[in-house]
């Protein structure tokens, strides 16, 4: 089965992600605790989309983090360069109409500058191999004054909970994933890449970094994920 390194190759992320695409939302909903959905309602909420703005979501994979900006009345590209992963979109019964399923990869976006009002991802960048250059790439494609929101797992601010977190995922998690998933070795590096991830202040400096402008950030779950938030200057 395929199994990314965390030196983040995109034809290795891609192809392990194209393994799980058939079961990627429903193992997503069984190892989050059923989280996912409040985190995908905060993002939404943070990003406050209007009706007629021009958003993308970026790593959207399936396009289910996408839903709530098209309910909110939004122009949406759902861009992702899983092929496999934007099939299982496209093909969802239950897909409502929406966002347009584009293939694209976060270093290199087949988008004009200034497209879009706002811009998003969701536990997607953790898995680019240039974050500093996906963020560049996010800053070009946005207007000035545009927004952006990073969904991401990050560190548990409580140390008990930061104890506790850490063996779950690289001992519980695994296993659950053996279960639920068509590709459970898959998990073994979303376990090892989260470990790997900058926490909540590092986030933030790589975004201000960037070149982005008023940079905050807000924990959910006690740290386990973390929203930042910027506007382009």
């Amino acid at each position: 089965m395929p199994r990314a390194s965390l030196d983040k190759q995109p034809h290795e992320v891609a192809a392990m992600f194209d393994e799980v695409a058939a079961r990627y939302d429903r193992t997503n909903s069984v190892l989050s605790l059923g989280q996912d959905r409040r985190w995908r309602e905060q993002v939404a909420r943070a990003l406050d989309v209007r009706p007629g703005e021009r958003v993308l979501d970026l790593a959207a994979g399936t396009g289910t983090s996408s839903e709530p900006f098209v309910a909110a009345g939004a122009h949406v590209a759902a861009c992702d360069f899983s092929l496999g992963m934007l099939r299982a979109g496209k093909h969802r019964p239950d897909r409502p109409a929406g966002p347009e399923f584009v293939a694209g990869d976060a270093l290199h976006l087949p988008f004009a500058d200034g497209s879009f009002d706002a811009v998003t991802i969701s536990f997607g960048l953790r898995n680019v191999a240039d974050v500093d250059a996906a963020l560049a790439e996010l800053r070009r494609v946005t207007r000035h004054g545009g927004r952006l929101l990073v969904c991401e797992f990050s560190h548990p601010t409580w140390t008990p909970l930061r104890t506790v977190y850490s063996g779950y995922l690289m001992r519980l998690l695994p296993r659950v994933a053996r279960r639920v998933s068509s590709s459970p070795d898959s998990y073994l590096y979303l376990a090892e890449s989260i470990r790997a991830w900058p926490d909540q202040a590092g986030m933030a400096a790589a975004i201000r970094g960037a070149g982005w402008d008023d940079v905050a950030f807000r924990n959910l779950a006690g740290g386990i994920v973390a929203l930042h938030r910027a506007t382009r200057p």
